[in-house]
């Protein structure tokens, strides 16, 4: 199984001692990451003054940051609307990537946001993967009905600051739907502050893929706060050692 470490989020700088916001800090974070088990990157680029960014120059700046000390790694960004809350700018900036010199893997694409599928296209376009984010059943019913399922990397089922019970009732629901549907595209299942570790044992008892990071949690399973990225992802193969989905 695949953990994928999601190393900043949208976190504001100085939220943790370990936050990376610069290019450099991502590189380490992402270094110490894979070390520790990550098989995969997830990253939200920042501007020089540490604010989520979709510019071209901020991604690739981040992007080849990362390579350098992590060759081979898949490496994927966000295009959250919040970031750029006007849709058409937001998609020109995405069409921008083309100028990079090198391309991220993949890009997560919220799908209860407005223009998600013209975002997916826009990715499509360039040969990036799509991981669809997934949080409601109507986000399920969307992927559903758009045919564009076959043509993700992943599917992300992404639990929000919900109690625990309540974040895995839902993620069954979709669960459910998804099957119902005759989807068949790779699942990475992952939760959020609170449900972030209850989520994760849900992901190794289903078998999917899981992500942890600074994005979703600050703290390991006891409820201590984590020393950073690194110490995360440990706790995490460790879970998944123990659960047999991963060798020691």
């Amino acid at each position: 199984m695949l953990i994928q470490a999601c190393l900043n989020g949208s976190r504001a700088p100085g939220e943790h001692p370990a936050l990376p916001i610069t290019p450099e800090e991502l590189a380490q974070a992402a270094a110490d990451a894979v070390a520790s088990g990550a098989g995969a990157l997830h990253i939200h680029p920042r501007d020089a003054g540490g604010a989520q960014s979709l510019a071209a120059q901020d991604v690739g700046a981040a992007l080849a940051a990362i390579r350098a000390r992590c060759p081979g790694v898949p490496l994927g960004v966000t295009t959250a609307a919040w970031i750029e809350p006007e849709f058409e700018r937001r998609l020109t900036l995405i069409y921008e990537w083309n100028e990079l010199p090198a391309l991220p893997d993949y890009a997560s694409v919220n799908f209860n946001e407005d223009g998600a599928l013209d975002v997916c296209n826009a990715l499509l376009a360039h040969g990036v993967g799509i991981e669809a984010g997934l949080g409601t059943l109507d986000d399920v019913e969307l992927l559903r009905t758009s045919g564009i399922a076959t043509r993700c990397l992943r599917l992300l089922i992404e639990m929000e600051d919900d109690p625990a019970d309540l974040a895995l009732q839902l993620a069954e629901q979709m669960i459910q739907a998804l099957d119902a549907a005759n989807i068949k595209t790779p699942r990475l299942l992952h939760g959020y502050e609170e449900s972030t570790w209850a989520v994760l044992a849900a992901a190794l008892r289903y078998g999917y893929d899981t992500r942890i990071g600074l994005e979703d949690t600050l703290c390991l399973p006891n409820g201590r706060q984590a020393r950073d990225n690194a110490e995360l992802i440990a706790a995490a193969r460790t879970l998944a050692q123990q659960a047999g989905r991963i060798s020691s």
